[in-house]
This record gives structure tokens, C-alpha cells and sequence, in this order.
């Protein structure tokens, strides 16, 4: 199975400065159990199967970008043909390829664009599909109170974790809001399924104020562990 390298905040919000890059029409697909990937994000993978060393190579000498789609639950029973993923799914851009000795390799993707799923296409050893980028809402931003109340709720959950000193970049009131939500999105530690639902989404006030419910969720079960109700 392929996993994604571990990935911790660093205090170093992702750049903001993502160029416009072209998404092809079919592209592929990489399906993991556990890693939902979010726009304006950045990810490392660690590739070594042989059906996805190819879709690596394949996809850095063509449109350098592939779709990172979440597994439906049951996926076990046929990992190596081509269970069920969920239809909403990230493009990523392949920024760079570190190739070891071996033929794997370590790539970083830089998250582009939510897309759906129109079709999909079995003829290569890894998954493709044709896809379709979902489509903006006219929003620019947060409105002022809800980005407040999303950095009050994380300032409080980041007093019940030892590690809260590496999160404080994303305090800093230069991080748009688009960055804050779907960085937050992908590091906070919800499960698949729900990072699956914040980018499901439907527009990024939407997606902060799931996230705003997950957050007080994760402090209402970590009081309701410790024994402080």
C-alpha cells in the first residue's frame, strides 16, 4: 500500500503564490485509505509500487498532475484492482521527483483544484479518470467573525497538545483565509472520513464552519477523556 510520509505543521504556512496550471481532462488517479488532500496544500508521497512508479513516470513526461481520491470502506477485499473511491476528489501538480536507487521514489504534490469524477478508465495499470473542476463560488474570503471564531476555537484546542508552538504560523493575520481552512484541513488529526467531508464542502465558509464543528467536537471528546466535565 502506498502511504503518505509523515507530515507535521512546521510554523511554515504553504505559499499562497500557486500559478494558474493547466489541468488536463484525464489524468490519474491515486487512491489511498487514509490521506484526503486539500488545494493550496502540499503533499509528500512516497511511491513504491510498480503500477504507481509508472503512474509517476507516466504523469511527469504528461500533464504533471495526479488526482489523490479517498477509498471507500471495504477497499481491503480488492486493493490491487480497483475498489470504490469517493467522486470529490484534489489535483495535485507534481512539484518535484527524488528517485532512490531502487525505483521508488519520494514526490511532493502541490494541491490545485477540487474536481469531480465524470468518468473513469481502467485500460493502464493504475486508475485514470476524466474529471471536471468544480467550479468556485464568487466568495473572496471569510467573513471577518467566522475566521475569528475558527482561530479562537484552535487556540483552544492547541492548549491540549504538546506541539502547539509549531501551529503558530498559522496565527499570523497575512494567511489568507483560503490557506488557513484547507491547511488546517489536512493537518489536524480528524479522521479520513472527516477531511473528506470539509472538502466535500461546498465553498470555503462552508468548509470552515465543519471545521469549526470538528474542532469543538475533538475539545468536547479530549474533556470528556481527561474527566473535566
Amino acid at each position: 500500500m502506498q502511504i503518505d510520509r509523515e507530515r507535521e505543521p512546521s510554523g511554515r504556512v504553504p505559499s499562497e503564490q500557486i500559478e494558474p496550471f493547466p489541468i488536463p481532462n484525464r489524468l490519474p488517479v491515486f487512491p489511498l485509505p487514509n490521506v484526503v488532500f486539500f488545494p493550496k496544500t502540499y503533499l509528500p508521497l512516497h511511491i513504491f509500487e510498480p503500477r504507481y512508479r509508472q503512474m509517476v513516470a507516466d504523469a511527469t513526461i504528461g500533464g504533471q498532475c495526479i488526482a489523490m481520491a479517498l477509498l471507500k470502506e471495504g477497499w481491503e477485499h480488492d486493493y490491487y484492482g480497483n475498489p470504490a473511491i469517493y467522486p470529490i476528489l484534489c489535483v495535485g501538480r507534481i512539484v518535484s521527483v527524488q528517485p532512490l536507487s531502487d525505483g521508488r521514489s519520494n514526490i511532493l504534490l502541490q494541491g490545485l483544484e477540487r474536481c469531480d469524477i465524470h468518468e473513469e478508465h481502467f485500460e493502464k495499470p493504475y486508475r485514470e479518470a476524466t474529471v471536471r473542476v468544480k467550479p468556485k463560488l464568487s466568495e473572496e474570503g471569510l467573513a471577518a467573525d467566522v475566521r475569528r471564531a475558527l482561530i479562537e476555537v484552535l487556540g483552544r484546542y492547541l492548549q491540549t497538545r504538546e506541539d502547539s508552538t509549531a501551529w503558530q504560523g498559522f496565527f499570523r493575520e497575512e494567511v489568507s483565509d483560503e490557506v488557513l481552512v484547507n491547511t488546517l484541513s489536512i493537518y489536524l488529526e480528524c479522521t479520513p472520513l472527516e477531511k473528506q467531508f470539509l472538502l466535500e464542502a461546498d465553498g470555503l465558509h462552508q468548509r470552515a464552519r465543519r471545521l469549526n464543528d470538528l474542532i469543538q467536537f475533538m475539545l468536547h471528546d479530549h474533556h470528556g477523556a481527561k474527566g473535566w466535565e
